[in-house]
């Protein structure tokens, strides 16, 4: 049987163990370098990323089929992927140089159409990088110590193409909304909240999930305007079947198996990515994890150069790399 083992250091981890910090493998100027942000990287990827769904759009009412319809659910799942990843980037502040085209534009434009939120995503992210692969990472249950069996990862992406993980996830969203369940993406239980009058959720709902409702509205009326408002269809199946599984597929990829330490050289993982894998479970360079979290300051667009820096120095070990996406579903399903 594999195992997925936690060393010693990883014990001393979670009772304080200092973290190895970019500093120590990077030059001041280096790390001065790679920290800048673009208002011009953002508007990139913003601007590329509907590019694609606008095309995808326009294929599936061009050649209405069930092939397109389903090749369009996994280019749309994938880029609905990339929508999160650049609500991620936002809240880092990494995405634009700007606050205001961070927090303002990049919700309502990236966040909202995947009922995402940048604020309260910011808030519940910001204990991940404090606390990675400790019992107080708040993302942990998306990142399981130990190895599955292949029928178990079977099980879950059945579950998430047929759609049963999809609707789970829709309903947790909508009771967090309704301020029933607290805020977490993290793959654990969220915590239980005071019951209030119905109306007080009411208005929490609308709060909380009325920007999405408006952002999927207008996605829904533009298609209309269109004259192809059928098309949302495909929107809609991708969003509680693909996106749900390349969302799993790159949660394992990151954190999944590794070492219980506060060393991000051993407690994060890079995967290389094929154009495939670019397009469906690692857009934007999301990808370069480890790179990532040894320091998050690093826009989407310059963790390619951190890494080729780091492999240059032999900083990463070979075990916190893997080949390919397929290579991980094997590692995490190894048991």
């Amino acid at each position: 049987m594999t195992t997925c083992t936690t060393s010693p250091s990883g014990e001393r981890g979670e009772r304080g163990e200092r973290r190895v910090r970019a500093s120590d493998v990077l030059s001041r100027d280096e790390i001065r370098a790679l920290t800048r942000t673009s208002n011009a990287g953002g508007a990139v990827a913003v601007a590329w990323t509907w590019l694609v769904i606008v095309a995808c759009f326009a294929a599936l009412a061009r050649w209405p089929h069930p092939i397109t319809f389903a090749a369009a659910v996994v280019v749309l799942g994938g880029r609905q992927l990339a929508l999160a990843v650049l609500m991620h980037e936002a809240a880092h502040g990494t995405l634009f140089r700007t606050r205001w085209w961070n927090d303002v534009f990049t919700d309502a434009v990236c966040a909202r159409p995947v009922l995402g939120d940048v604020a309260r995503y910011r808030k519940h992210h910001i204990g991940h990088h404090a606390f990675t692969g400790t019992p107080r990472d708040p993302d942990l249950g998306l990142a399981p110590t130990e190895p599955m069996t292949r029928a178990s990862l079977a099980r879950k992406i059945l579950r998430d193409l047929s759609g049963v993980s999809g609707a789970r996830r829709i309903v947790g969203l909508a009771l967090m909304d309704l301020e029933l369940l607290a805020y977490d993406v993290g793959g654990g239980v969220p915590a239980r909240l005071p019951r209030r009058s119905p109306l007080a959720h009411a208005r929490a709902f609308a709060k909380n999930a009325g920007p999405a409702l408006v952002a999927n509205a207008a996605l829904f009326s533009a298609l209309s305007a269109a004259h192809a408002a059928w098309t949302y269809a495909a929107w809609a199946v991708a969003y509680v079947t693909t996106y749900g599984l390349f969302l799993r597929v790159r949660s394992l990829a990151e954190h999944a198996c590794t070492e219980r330490t506060a060393d991000p050289f051993r407690n994060t993982r890079t995967t290389r990515a094929s154009f495939a894998a670019r397009m469906t479970v690692a857009p934007l360079h999301v990808n370069h994890h480890l790179e990532h979290h040894l320091l998050p300051t690093v826009p989407w667009f310059r963790l390619p150069a951190m890494g080729r820096l780091l492999a240059a120095r032999g900083a990463v070990p070979a075990s916190s790399v893997l080949p390919d996406y397929l290579a991980v579903l094997r590692f995490v399903s190894a048991r």
